[in-house]
């Protein structure tokens, strides 16, 4: 009886083995689903970003007004009709983009505490 019991308990083990530890056993399942998570994750960040860049080409796209703000913002471009005034704090240097310089609109002030106060 006692061998019979031994006999039993290893054949358990041998067909536990291969759920436990084998391919396609609850190991890899387990670390398949933390992988699957992580990558969902990453999926959803792409996702988002790939959202923000196709709002950004069909405004491109679309109008002059998203053309024009990218000009002012990163060429520090100013249209024919507008006034260009740069606030600088107490004892800063004044930066003139190269697309102003020579242009006779350009206004710095001097002061100010970025709140629309003056001192």
């Amino acid at each position: 009886m006692r061998s019979m019991t031994w006999v039993l308990l290893s054949l358990l083990l041998v067909l536990q083995y291969p759920l436990w530890f084998g391919k396609g056993g609850w190991m890899q399942v387990s670390d398949n689903g933390r992988l699957l998570r992580d990558q969902q994750q990453v999926n959803a960040k792409l996702v988002a970003r790939n959202a923000a860049m196709d709002a950004e080409v069909s405004d491109l796209k679309q109008g002059l007004d998203a053309i024009g703000e990218r000009a002012r913002n990163e060429l520090g471009m100013i249209g024919n009709d507008e006034v260009f005034f740069q606030v600088l704090k107490p004892g800063q240097a004044v930066a003139i983009p190269a697309a102003q310089r020579g242009n006779n609109k350009l206004q710095v002030s001097q002061g100010g505490t970025g709140d629309g106060s003056q001192r």
